[in-house]
């Protein structure tokens, strides 16, 4: 492959991740995308957006790596379905901890409080015997 394609390769995969936060995820999904355009060795169709393709090499980052802050965990647990019925704290501690991510609750629940306020997740005082926990679930 001559150097002005090499450079056309890299200019794309730059612009797909322009839009992503400086970090590990935006490192990798470049390498993700350049190692992808470098293979098929040509750039990609034209009509793809570049935040589409940011998307996709960070949802491949996603898949390749498992979520390193509690909001990732718990992000993971939304996408396998956790949410479908109502949580409550302690239910969710134990789930990351069937994961292998040990948080104690006053960890977890500033963090679920932050999702239901983004609107990713939600929650409902349910009552149950004499108590009113609350219950995160998928909106």
């Amino acid at each position: 492959m001559d150097a002005k394609k090499l450079i056309a390769l890299r200019k794309e995969a730059e612009k797909a991740v322009a839009e992503m936060p400086d970090g590990d995820l935006k490192l990798k999904a470049f390498e993700v995308i350049l190692s992808h355009l470098i293979a098929s060795g040509s750039p990609s169709p034209k009509h793809q957006p570049s935040a589409e393709k940011a998307e996709q090499a960070k949802q491949q980052v996603q898949e390749d790596f498992p979520a390193r802050s509690v909001a990732g965990r718990l992000m993971v647990l939304k996408e396998e379905g956790f949410f479908k019925i109502p949580k409550a704290l302690g239910e969710i501690r134990e789930e990351l901890q069937a994961h292998g991510w040990r948080y104690p609750n006053a960890t977890i629940a500033p963090v679920l409080i932050k999702l239901c306020g983004k609107q990713v997740l939600r929650r409902q005082r349910i009552k149950e015997g004499n108590a009113r926990p609350w219950k995160y679930f998928n909106p």
